[in-house]
């Protein structure tokens, strides 16, 4: 059966819904994101926000408090969707490396053979905005990363204008979904600055009402101070957040290049100016995602790249493989040769009226030489001869010997 892309997807992302919905693999954060954004505005409309429906001359207006935190939150969570459930920009993954960019080499060993490899240069310059830019080589992806692309480790994918990856959204964050990643950190630091306000307006009520301290204000209300606190601690991280990128937005810069490539220059390209950066960010259209999910994936004919071959290489081989064969051929003669001197030996000394018990002692020995000599052949060859030669030559001097004394 046929599958389809994010079936087969070699990324670390967590698919829903058919592959209509795209999470990174640390997608199990988001509920705790949503915990630490509903609770607290629900707490704030139970305890705060609901006490202060009649505290305005105008009695709607009170309702326009309560009202306000529900919408804004809805709000919230909407870019939160938006930011962590879709395609952040992902690069789609080559089957094989780009054969335009192979290079073919030679090198020479110390014998003087010489091998043909293939290999990929590490980084090529490019063009973008009139000026050339070196980009990497993704041995992950098989491609060379577009300008302010780079590999994220977590989800083990290539995304185009990397910034991060936000454990708390479970996603990477790139050119599909910055401009939502940043509306929602910026809304959530209003929303910080919203309750918390609301919160000290409701203690301020209390303690006009109860002509008391601040103190028996705090006690009337535990709710309102816990939110203040909370409201106070989570300023600190969204609020920090949001003045860090609105820096980086307005040098047209990422997360990634500012700690990469602090110490120079290597941004500048990029920088347009302060308010054609926001504009780039905030008003130009979204690329469409390059990758389908729910497309069903075409299978590829295998691939064969020939390398290279070298004359000399081949002759060389030739050459080594005819050597080897004379020799083995030439082996087999020798060994044949020498069963006929025993065997002619043997004969002489039966026509002199020898015993049978040398000739078979003999036919052994011619036996034994032939096997060792076909051994010999794949390697040892050498010591073989030596111990066959002198079995031969010790068996002719016995047959001499024996034909001196007759």
């Amino acid at each position: 059966m046929t599958k389809r892309v994010f079936q087969a997807w070699k990324g670390s992302n967590k698919f829903i819904l058919g592959g209509r919905l795209i999470f990174g693999p640390d997608a199990r954060s988001l509920p705790l994101t949503l915990l630490l954004i509903i609770v607290p505005v629900a707490l704030f409309c139970v305890f705060v926000a609901r006490h202060l429906r009649h505290e305005f001359s105008s009695y709607n207006a009170g309702y326009a408090i309560l009202v306000v935190a529900i919408l804004f939150t809805i709000y919230i969570l909407i870019l939160l969707f938006f930011t962590s459930a879709r395609d952040p920009g992902i690069v789609p993954r080559n089957l094989h490396p780009p054969e335009e960019e192979l290079r073919y080499e030679t090198t020479i060993s110390a014998d003087g053979r010489q091998t043909p490899s293939v290999h990929i240069p590490r980084t090529k310059e490019v063009m973008f905005n009139g000026v050339s830019v070196r980009v990497k080589y993704c041995d992950t992806c098989m491609l060379y990363r577009p300008p302010r692309c780079s590999h994220c480790s977590i989800c083990n994918n290539c995304v185009e204008r990397f910034d991060h990856h936000c454990p708390w959204v479970g996603q990477c964050i790139g050119q599909r979904n910055y401009r939502y990643f940043f509306m929602f950190v910026s809304s959530s630091t209003l929303l910080c600055i919203y309750v918390f306000s609301m919160s000290a307006f409701y203690i301020k009520i209390l303690m006009d009402d109860q002509h008391g301290t601040v103190w028996r204000a705090m006690k009337a209300s535990p709710c309102s101070v816990a939110l203040m606190i909370y409201c106070f601690i989570a300023l600190w991280f969204v609020g920090g957040l949001t003045a860090f990128h609105l820096y980086l937005i307005s040098t047209n810069m990422t997360t990634y290049e500012s700690f990469k490539y602090r110490s120079n220059s290597r941004t500048v390209v990029y920088n347009r100016g302060c308010a054609n950066n926001f504009l780039e960010v905030f008003c130009s259209k979204v690329k469409p995602s390059r990758n389908n999910f729910r497309a069903f994936i075409e299978e590829e004919p295998p691939r064969v790249v020939t390398l290279p071959n070298t004359t000399r290489e081949s002759a060389e081989t030739d050459e080594e493989n005819g050597t080897r064969r004379q020799k083995v051929e030439d082996d087999l003669d020798i060994g044949d040769d020498l069963m006929n001197l025993s065997q002619r030996c043997n004969a002489e000394e039966g026509n002199n009226g020898q015993s049978h018990h040398t000739l078979d002692i003999d036919h052994e020995r011619a036996g034994s030489i032939r096997t060792e000599t076909r051994h010999g052949s794949w390697g040892s060859r050498s010591g073989s001869w030596d111990i066959a030669a002198s079995e031969v030559r010790e068996s002719q001097s016995y047959t001499t010997g024996k034909e001196g004394r007759g």
